[in-house]
């Protein structure tokens, strides 16, 4: 049976809009579920690397996966901040991913408590640091975990290394973190009946100087130095080798370089288990029925090079079980 021209033209159109609807569809197939990553930090920050790495290894492939950094350690103003969560906000309200996930105090408080609680989009924070009570967690559409640290532990090991500590000082940066931070190390060293002495500084004249005068305790913790702006790395290794007579620790992998024994948290744990909780809301889960966790990594360190100029040994079974740092 013949077909006129009008009829082969009508059916070359219509066969072309199957195609492209039929390309269309598996375009969205191939991009699957929206996911977004907010970094309350900056990126070459050991800790947010760390979580990025773990969530990465989980999502790439399985979702479509944006981060945007909050960049809080280099933007001190109140304003400031608050106009990149404002920013932040929008974001969310605008791209609308099916999941959000945070890493950190700084989007917990700005982002998730000022602006989405309760809210349509189900949102997992990882890394806020003790405990998530103070921002209200968890919300209906909130899970998370927690970023503790083994800080009684920790001085319960320094006091046999260096005995009969009895006396502790804590150094760390002038932050929200490590205001955070001293208050649980001044916790445990009350329960172990420990005196503890502390500085947050925000300078590097500063930390040489209270690195110093830490020198008359049994034990010295290194804290946080990030939120120190003029960070001097040549000049606190010359104060190092010049004044290290006592033990030094750390919860910090990027603060390894200082100290001579750690006991530290892994940052790719909670990327990993945040990347997987992210994949179980995606698959119908209620964040509302994920229970919140704390992390149960640690890794233990050994500075080989400090430990060797000063007098300080550790036991030989820890250093057997410790990874180096030279």
């Amino acid at each position: 049976m013949a077909i006129d021209r009008g009829a082969r033209h009508s059916c070359r159109r219509i066969a072309a809009l199957l195609l492209g609807l039929c390309a269309l569809g598996s375009a969205a197939a191939a991009q699957g579920p929206k996911c977004l990553f907010v970094s309350s930090y900056h990126r070459g920050y050991e800790w947010s690397d760390g979580v990025e790495r773990g969530l990465r290894a989980v999502l790439e492939g399985r979702c479509e996966l944006r981060q945007v950094d909050m960049d809080t350690k280099r933007l001190k103003g109140e304003d400031q901040i608050e106009r990149r969560a404002v920013e932040i906000r929008d974001l969310i309200e605008s791209w609308r991913p099916d999941v959000v996930i945070t890493a950190d105090d700084h989007a917990a408080k700005y982002v998730v408590q000022r602006y989405f609680r309760d809210a349509e989009v189900p949102i997992v924070f990882c890394g806020v640091n003790w405990t998530a009570e103070e921002y209200g967690f968890p919300y209906r559409n909130v899970t998370g975990m927690v970023e503790v640290a083994p800080i009684r532990p920790m001085l319960e090991r320094a006091a046999e290394i260096s005995p009969p500590g009895r006396h502790a000082y804590y150094i760390g940066a002038e932050t929200l973190t490590e205001r955070k931070n001293l208050q649980r190390f001044a916790d445990a060293a009350s329960e172990l009946g420990v005196r503890l002495e502390a500085r947050l500084v925000g300078s590097t004249a500063q930390w040489i100087a209270a690195y110093r005068e830490a020198q008359q305790a049994d034990y010295i913790v290194l804290g946080s130095n990030s939120g120190i702006g003029d960070w001097d790395e040549a000049s606190i290794r010359e104060a190092i080798r010049a004044n290290s007579r006592r033990l030094t620790v750390t919860n910090h992998g990027w603060m390894m370089p200082f100290a001579m024994f750690g006991m530290t948290k892994v940052p790719e744990e909670h990327g990993e288990w945040s990347a997987h909780t992210a994949l179980a809301i995606l698959g119908g889960v209620k964040p509302a029925d994920i229970p919140i966790v704390a992390n149960r990594k640690w890794d233990l360190w050994a500075n080989e090079s400090l430990l060797a100029r000063s007098e300080v040994s550790l036991p030989r079974g820890l250093m057997h079980r410790a990874k180096r740092v030279r």
